[in-house]
């Protein structure tokens, strides 16, 4: 017996800790061979997504309210888990206007760890309680907890304090529960819980493939869908962008000139006008009224452009 044997244990329950069956040659193929058994198994991955739609839909509902009440989203996790929502975090400002604050990514080890993996950080318990009371987690903040297994402590602890505060909290899994594996008290204290059981990985246990790629894609739909429910866009349109990029300037520019059949300079120059929003900026156009006049419309419309009488 060793110290691991309970660990061994709980791995024999996870599916992405089993030998994948259609990969057990693996070592002997060619380059082009390797690539296509990786491409059929992330080619199952969309669908296990999809059976996880109600879900995902619900959470994207209690993110857009969370940050309507003025409450912020917090997204924590290890290793891939946590690198895909601080990645996420750290993609809604820019794409969406959103404020840094609002949404915020947490993984454990600290942000060293995005680029140079500590794996045994997420053995650390106490450290997930640490990272939520730093950021002073409350009841009015949503916790999205990402891991492959049911089992990271670190992940587990962070849903454990966060409820214990009162905040909301999802869980995203890419194993069934087993009770065997995690709290059982906190799962069923979840706002929402998102099992998306993409089965053995290409290379056992590797899961910043089939899973890191499930994971990927149902943070995607969560954000997205809470931005566009938000007013974020004008029908597929990121209109809360924020140019601080030559190309983000240029494609501020293209919508203002596509929609408003306008030249570039002049969109340019409503821009300006517009203090660099594109939102503004076509509101001004359109209802032919001030930065003042438009802001208000705006708020009175709860950020949707469409709805603007």
């Amino acid at each position: 017996m060793t110290e691991y044997d309970k660990i061994i244990d709980q791995l024999k329950h996870l599916e992405t800790e089993t030998a994948n069956p259609n990969s057990t040659n693996i070592d002997s193929l060619k380059a082009k061979e390797i690539a296509e058994k990786i491409n059929d198994e992330d080619a199952k991955v969309a669908g296990v997504v999809r059976n996880a739609l109600a879900e995902l839909s619900q959470t994207a509902e209690i993110f857009a309210e969370t940050l309507k009440s003025g409450g912020r989203v917090i997204y924590i996790g290890a290793g891939t888990s946590g690198r895909l929502g601080v990645l996420d975090a750290a993609e809604c400002p820019p794409t969406f206007g959103t404020n840094p604050k609002q949404i915020i990514g947490l993984i454990s080890g600290g942000y060293e760890t995005l680029i140079q993996s500590k794996e045994g950080v997420e053995d650390d318990c106490q450290a997930a309680e640490t990272d939520l009371k730093n950021i002073n987690l409350s009841d009015k903040d949503l916790v999205i907890a990402v891991a492959a297994s049911t089992r990271t402590p670190y992940t587990l602890s962070a849903l454990e304090f966060a409820q214990r505060t009162k905040a909301k909290t999802v869980f995203i899994v890419c194993n069934n529960i087993s009770k065997d594996l995690s709290d059982e008290n906190v799962i069923k204290n979840l706002n929402e819980l998102i099992t998306l059981p993409v089965g053995a990985e290409v290379i056992t246990g590797s899961t910043r493939m089939k899973s890191g790629t499930a994971q990927k894609m149902a943070l995607n739909i969560i954000s997205t869908t809470a931005m566009v429910l938000l007013g974020k866009t004008y029908g597929n349109l990121m209109v809360d962008l924020q140019a601080k990029s030559d190309k983000l300037k240029a494609r501020s520019l293209k919508i203002l000139t596509e929609l408003l059949s306008i030249k570039s300079d002049s969109a340019a120059s409503l821009l300006v006008d517009a203090k660099g929003s594109v939102k503004t900026a076509l509101v001004m156009k359109m209802q032919s009224c001030t930065f003042e006049e438009a802001e208000n419309k705006i708020e009175t419309a709860g950020g949707f452009i469409r709805n603007i009488k």
